[in-house]
């Protein structure tokens, strides 16, 4: 399975996945990544890749432009995409399971305000969220994703049983 993080900052998921157990997978073969650094795909000299909304509005948005032309150079329209943002469908164990069966997801980190909705329309086929509350950025979501969907992979691999099982029972979730 792999992963492709668009991200402005890939020092971030980088560390995630070049260290504990989601490197042993990587080292294993069992996840593959690619960081792809949307500011290589900007325009001017300054690599920006904020902007107002189109139409209006109040904050900024990541530019249509840098990451369209960053998810066009990832072939995203072959592969499963998933916008992380807090306005997403909540992540679930279940949908950690679906995610598992995918061959490769590639996941755009958000920052500011979000992405340009023309871009979600032309090439996002699932919007998730980790919870019901904002954070600086679409990174950290990104690794809990990546962590929980690759988990499963790994503990399927390596130990032929699923990572629920590998920790307690989903039903205990939640209980004290």
């Amino acid at each position: 399975m792999k992963f492709t993080v668009l991200t402005l900052f890939p020092e971030i998921p980088r560390a995630f996945f070049e260290n504990s157990i989601m490197a042993k997978a990587v080292e294993r073969g069992i996840i593959a990544y690619d960081l792809v650094n949307i500011r290589d795909f900007a325009f001017d000299k300054h690599r920006s890749c904020d902007d107002k909304p189109y139409g209006g509005g109040a904050g900024q948005l990541l530019m249509p432009e840098p990451l369209g032309r960053a998810l066009d150079s990832v072939k995203a329209y072959k592969k499963y995409v998933v916008y992380v943002t807090p306005s997403g469908k909540p992540f679930t164990q279940e949908k950690a399971r679906i995610l598992s069966q995918k061959d490769e997801i590639v996941l755009v980190c958000g920052r500011y305000e979000g992405i340009d909705q023309r871009i979600i329309d032309l090439y996002v086929d699932d919007e998730i969220s980790i919870g019901d509350f904002v954070m600086s950025s679409g990174e950290v979501a990104a690794t809990v994703i990546v962590d929980a969907v690759g988990r499963r992979k790994l503990f399927r691999r390596t130990f032929g049983i699923s990572a629920v099982h590998a920790t307690r029972d989903l039903s205990r979730l939640g209980s004290s």
